[in-house]
């Protein structure tokens, strides 16, 4: 039979929990220094403990891996700790299409995959001489929100790179990506895409809560104005958010266009789980800023199930359970190799 293993990290604890509650093996690759976190939980069936989540590229992992006929689920550790080359390199079935991932880690690559998909999305800037507007100014990667920063023009860009590159934040060489800032309240639209039967679902709404861009809003105006700190977008955690229901259509095309456009330039395609991150203005027009091409943190919230999917789904569904669901469908029916890379 068909087990699930993740790196301990991210969403690991619901991918788990979803895959014993399918029946399936459960297997976490568990760095030593939370050895001690994971061992909490009875539905993890085993640990392979590592020193680094780059271990999972060495031969004893992938060997035990191997024998338990393990499908590896991506999540953004994965891309944010590896690199594309290493990812594709992972002779482990990796749940989705492990080739798209590199597209969510370059941002011109990003930008080219959601104007193929018709995404709206604010105006990228390309040199730091341009920014006429509110900007921010992104690093490459799943970072998290750590140094991003928001410039309003080129010497308040410089000021505060160079801030953050004294502070360690980011590094003197690293390729910066700015784009217009798009103002607006928060929605990151997550989806699943079954290629087993062809469908579609709209999962759920999140809002990322990141500091401490959000503290700042507690501050009063005079004493922001004397600090000389340069805010962080690191995201510290989510919060549910459900839509307006007459946005559901523009929701559902906006993924259909996304996994049309993905079988166009990557294939197979956008298999399994997928988001769309952006922000709704004052008229309910979407700009879309983001994709992550794999589960998000923000499926956390939703362990009992979304507003969504139970709509979809006489039961507790997770983002965990789908991706268990979908794994153990496909084992039965021999086409593994559709849902898998």
């Amino acid at each position: 039979m068909t087990s699930i293993a993740t790196l301990g990290s991210h969403c690991s604890l619901q991918v788990l929990k979803g895959a014993k509650d399918e029946g399936l093996k459960t297997i976490l690759v568990c760095e030593k220094k939370r050895e001690k976190l994971y061992k909490r939980f009875p539905f993890i069936d085993e640990m392979i403990m590592v020193d680094s989540f780059k271990e999972v590229l060495d031969q004893k992992c992938q060997r035990i891996l191997e024998e338990n006929n393990a499908v590896l689920i991506p999540h953004g550790t994965l891309v944010a700790q590896m690199s594309s080359e290493e990812i594709e390199s992972i002779k482990t079935p990796v749940f989705g299409n492990k080739w798209i991932l590199r597209w969510e880690s370059d941002r011109e690559m990003k930008e080219k995959l959601m104007r193929e998909a018709k995404l709206p999305m604010p105006e990228p800037v390309t040199e730091p001489s341009q920014i006429e507007k509110l900007v921010i100014v992104k690093r490459q990667g799943a970072a998290g929100g750590k140094g991003y920063f928001m410039a309003a023009n080129e010497e308040d860009y410089n000021s505060k790179r160079n801030q953050l590159i004294s502070e360690g934040v980011i590094s003197k060489d690293e390729t910066l990506y700015i784009q217009e800032y798009a103002a607006g309240v928060l929605a990151y639209l997550t989806f699943f895409y079954s290629p087993l039967n062809e469908e579609l679902e709209f999962f759920g709404v999140d809002q990322r809560h990141e500091s401490d861009i959000e503290g700042l809003g507690r501050i009063p105006a005079e004493q922001q104005m004397k600090s000389n700190k340069v805010p962080s977008f690191n995201v510290i955690g989510n919060s549910p958010l459900v839509l307006r229901e007459s946005l559901l259509d523009e929701v559902y095309k906006m993924g259909e266009n996304f996994v049309e456009a993905a079988k166009r330039v990557v294939a197979p395609g956008m298999n399994g789980p997928f988001c769309i991150e952006g922000v709704y203005d004052e008229n309910a027009k979407f700009t879309s800023f983001e994709f992550s091409a794999r589960i998000v943190a923000g499926s956390n919230i939703y362990m009992d199930g979304s507003p969504y999917y139970s709509l979809l789904f006489n039961e507790t569904m997770s983002m965990g359970k789908r991706i268990a669901r979908e794994v153990k469908t496909a084992t039965e029916s021999n086409q593994l190799d559709k849902i898998t890379t």
